[in-house]
C-alpha cells in the first residue's frame, strides 16, 4: 500500500480516526470508572486499549500504509507526548482546577492533537525495510497462481 493523498487528506483522515478513537477511549474510560477504577487508572487502561485500534485505523485509513511489527512497536512513541499531555492535563484539570473528572480527558486530549499527528506521520510513513515487508500480513494473503495444464 502507498501513503495515498497529500498531507491535507491525511490531516482530514487523521481527524476522523481521532474522533473515532476519542469516542472509543472515552467510552472505555467511562466504563472503567463505572467498574470502580480510580480516574487515573481508568484513563491509563482506556488509553492503552484505544491505542491498538488507533494503530490499525491510522495504518489502513489515514496513511494508507501496511502495518508492520516495526511500526506497531514504534507507534507508542506517537502517543508518548499525547499520553504525557493528557495525563498531566487530566490531573491539573481535575485536582487543581476542580473540573469534573468526566469531562477533563476531552479537554486534555485536544491539547495533544498537533504533536500526535506530526509524530505518527513520521513513524507511519518511514520507508519500509525488507524485514518490515515480511512482518505483519496484509489484509488478505496473496494466493500463488497455479498454471493451467492443457489436456492431453
Amino acid at each position: 500500500m502507498r501513503s495515498g493523498g497529500g498531507v491535507g487528506g491525511q490531516i482530514v483522515r487523521f481527524a476522523l480516526v481521532g474522533a473515532v478513537n476519542t469516542g472509543t477511549y472515552y467510552g472505555l474510560y467511562l466504563l472503567f470508572l463505572t467498574l470502580g477504577l480510580p480516574y487515573v487508572a481508568a484513563h491509563v487502561v482506556a488509553f492503552l486499549l484505544s491505542m491498538v485500534g488507533s494503530f490499525f485505523m491510522n495504518s489502513y485509513f489515514t496513511y494508507r500504509t501496511r502495518p508492520t511489527w516495526r511500526k506497531f512497536l514504534l507507534f507508542p512513541l506517537t502517543n508518548a507526548a499525547n499520553f504525557v499531555i493528557t495525563t498531566v492535563g487530566v490531573y491539573v484539570l481535575v485536582d487543581l482546577a476542580g473540573m469534573s473528572r468526566t469531562y477533563a480527558p476531552l479537554l486534555a486530549a485536544a491539547a495533544a492533537i498537533p504533536v500526535t499527528f506530526l509524530v505518527s506521520r513520521t513513524i507511519m510513513l518511514r520507508p519500509e525495510t525488507r524485514r518490515d515487508r515480511e512482518s505483519l500480513p496484509e489484509e488478505t494473503p496473496e494466493v500463488a497462481e497455479v498454471p493451467e495444464v492443457a489436456p492431453k
